[in-house]
């Protein structure tokens, strides 16, 4: 029996890459969101309102964030998309999971690639752990 509603700090986060275990294991995923491109449409003798037609779906960027990890495999195919323009598009399988760490629902994202790779400020002043944030640009999303 679950309980409603889920939390949303288990989860996890699936590539399909050549990567070593702890590649896996992100702090925070963002941007699950779909959004409805409207066309404005301006009927001829109306004056009280526009039409606002469905265009077309649009997605947000997907942003991973982690402690930085060195050696990493998703990284190393970052850098090769942002640094050599050699661009492999891959599927993401992001789950929200239970107590016994069974998936309750799944976001499947398709043909994702990189489009930044950032780090957090170094600071002498305090006692912080370097974050990295990996963003994506992908085509669409399939909730499983």
């Amino acid at each position: 029996m679950s309980r409603y509603p889920p939390v949303g700090f288990h989860f996890s986060v699936s590539f399909l890459l050549p990567s070593t275990p702890d590649d896996f294991r992100f702090q925070e995923v963002s941007g699950l969101e779909t959004e409805m491109e409207m066309e404005s449409f301006i009927e001829g003798g109306q004056n009280r309102y526009t039409w606002q037609l469905p265009k077309r779906s649009r997605y947000s960027d997907l942003i991973l964030k982690r402690g930085l990890l060195v050696g990493s495999g998703i990284v190393a195919w970052c850098r090769n998309g942002l640094e050599n323009f050699i661009f492999l598009p891959i599927n993401i399988n992001i789950s929200l999971l239970n107590e016994q760490h069974a998936p309750l629902q799944s976001w499947y994202v398709v043909n994702a690639i990189p489009k930044r790779w950032s780090v957090t400020s170094f600071n002498a002043e305090e006692n912080s752990i370097a974050v990295e944030s990996i963003t994506l640009s992908y085509q669409f999303f399939n909730i499983l």
